[in-house]
């Protein structure tokens, strides 16, 4: 019954999130390039426009332009985690060179736009297993999170995310950091892929508490409402967005 009430309450969210795994899966298994970029770029531009709203940017179309412009370079770059930093020296050199240019519009191209990059190189370096690998951890980590908060939780993790506790995190870290590392064996060897997982899982935690505090700055409870009782994209994949650049840094840096 308890089940039951439980899939009642959240049935909204648990269809919505059935259908992004469904979908994520199929596209995971076709593993084609271009199908790929798209999706990522898709979910990008999507996360992109909502971190706009969040950093209370005045929206012009250039910030959409430019935007789509290093997703559409990234195809055919092969460092596209680099884009956002040539981005930056860009950006630099343009506010040197016009002062009416604004630092704060230059926000979204740091956050969703790195952790976006990381993830679409990683792809391309380690494969749909790696992305598989990150999707297991980060997922993991919010469902056991979740279970073990809701389960014995009492003690508050971070005034920026009151409903955290620190068993519910410390259970999920442990649980997604013992479901990644089985997976994460078929790229590296077991003591790297236990030590990977547990970075990963951790700082999938800390991307959830900054989009949380973006949230939190803005006075909204979602980054957006395009996904039912998930809300934005943004709300869906803040863990990624960290934890894909440490999981690329690391590998990159163990392997």
């Amino acid at each position: 019954m308890a089940a039951f009430s439980a899939f009642k309450n959240n049935k909204q969210r648990i269809i919505t999130g059935l259908a992004l795994v469904s979908a994520i899966l199929v596209i995971g298994y076709l593993d084609n390039f271009f199908l790929m970029w798209l999706t990522l770029g898709i979910i990008y531009l999507l996360a992109f426009d909502e971190a706009v709203k969040l950093y209370k940017i005045q929206t012009h179309s250039s910030l959409y332009f430019f935007a789509l412009l290093i997703w559409f370079i990234a195809a055919f770059y092969p460092y596209g985690d680099d884009l956002f930093v040539l981005a930056g020296v860009a950006y630099a050199s343009a506010v040197a060179f016009n002062k009416e240019l604004k630092w704060k519009d230059f926000l979204p191209f740091i956050y969703p736009t790195a952790g976006m990059l990381f993830i679409f190189t990683m792809y391309q370096e380690y494969g749909t297993i790696a992305l598989l690998w990150l999707l297991m951890i980060v997922a993991m980590t919010d469902i056991g999170a979740y279970a073990v908060g809701k389960s014995i939780g009492k003690t508050s993790f971070s005034k920026t995310s009151p409903n955290k506790t620190i068993e519910g995190v410390i259970g999920g870290v442990i649980i997604a950091t013992l479901s990644g590392m089985f997976i994460g064996v078929a790229i590296v060897d077991l003591s790297i892929s236990l030590v990977i997982s547990l970075m990963v899982s951790i700082s999938s935690i800390f991307g959830d508490l900054f989009e949380s505090s973006l949230k939190r700055t803005a006075g909204v409870k979602d980054s957006g409402s395009l996904l039912p009782g998930h809300g934005g994209v943004l709300d869906r994949i803040d863990g990624y967005l960290f934890g894909a650049i440490v999981m690329l840094v690391l590998l990159r840096g163990l392997v």
